[in-house]
């Protein structure tokens, strides 16, 4: 699927990091404070700067880190929703484009990926 390049994705995000993220990010030389904070959970969440990711573009409409994005930006927007499971988030204008078998797909990596980061918050809030 072909993003739109709409910024709604990037607008008031709640983007969870994993570990390798906020280290891809690190090596590209980003202090970890600058792009994130920590919840009182131990999820490290992407940082908002008047109402959107901190590493979008406005006027560009453009993610200044695409190559080095999160995954879970990579995998927008197929996410995971509690009440529903894996779904294509209806705030992306694009979410109908997406076929049953990509979303299942995709909602396998969503899914593995929030194991990965659970799991990394345990231990964060466990140390």
């Amino acid at each position: 699927m072909e993003c739109l390049e709409c910024g709604s994705c990037c607008l008031e995000t709640e983007m969870l990091l994993s570990k390798k993220d906020i280290d891809r990010l690190k090596k590209k030389g980003f202090i970890t404070q600058y792009f994130s904070r920590q919840d009182k959970e131990g999820y490290i969440v992407l940082k908002n700067q008047q109402g959107h990711c901190i590493f979008f573009d406005v006027e560009q409409k453009k993610c200044e880190i695409y190559e080095d994005r999160p995954v879970g930006c990579r995998l927008y927007p197929i996410i995971f929703d509690e009440t529903k499971g894996i779904i294509a988030d209806k705030i992306c204008p694009a979410n109908k484009n997406w076929t049953e078998n990509r979303k299942k797909i995709k909602g396998k990596k969503v899914i593995k990926l929030l194991k990965k980061i659970d799991s990394e918050a345990k231990q964060r809030c466990s140390s």
